[in-house]
């Protein structure tokens, strides 16, 4: 049961969010970012809010148009779950977060590409299971066509 809950738990954390504390592209403080990688960081801050909210309220819209059609997650179990599984996760609302807490979040913009890494305190149960406890995750942001879709995400549990 546990194998079950972490998998739709961390594909859904798609939808954990971002309120950073920390803000870098490139490794160069924010100071240093030119105006192309503070507008990505800015956007990329957004995304991750909305990811937040739409955990918090079970918005499987969001996953279905922020995830790219080869987005794979990996969870602190090593289990692969898709855009599939994780929009299916979403409907079912048979999982439900009580609080989402996001914190050491740091950005890093490389061109068309972003990548996060942050802390995730969860609190939430799926099927009367309880989930909660501190994750760190990583998740990858490409901008394709002028959009950016996330393409991959990794949870770990934490102590």
């Amino acid at each position: 049961m546990f194998n079950r809950l972490a998998v739709l738990l961390l594909s859904t954390l798609l939808a954990v969010p971002a309120f950073c504390a920390q803000k870098v592209a490139n490794n160069r403080p924010q100071s240093t970012l030119d105006t192309g990688d503070q507008a990505a960081i800015r956007e990329i801050l957004d995304l991750e809010r909305q990811a937040r909210d739409a955990s918090l309220h079970r918005d499987a819209d969001f996953s279905q148009r922020t995830l790219a059609e080869d987005y794979v997650a990996i969870t602190p179990l090593g289990q692969v779950t898709t855009k599939r599984d994780t929009v299916s996760a979403r409907k079912s609302g048979q999982l439900r977060y009580d609080e989402l807490n996001v914190t050491d979040m740091v950005v890093r913009v490389y061109g068309d590409t972003a990548v996060v890494t942050a802390r995730a305190d969860v609190k939430g149960h799926q099927l009367g299971e309880d989930f909660s406890g501190p994750y760190r995750y990583t998740r990858v942001w490409v901008r394709r066509t002028g959009k950016w879709q996330a393409v991959s995400y990794q949870a770990t549990v934490t102590q």
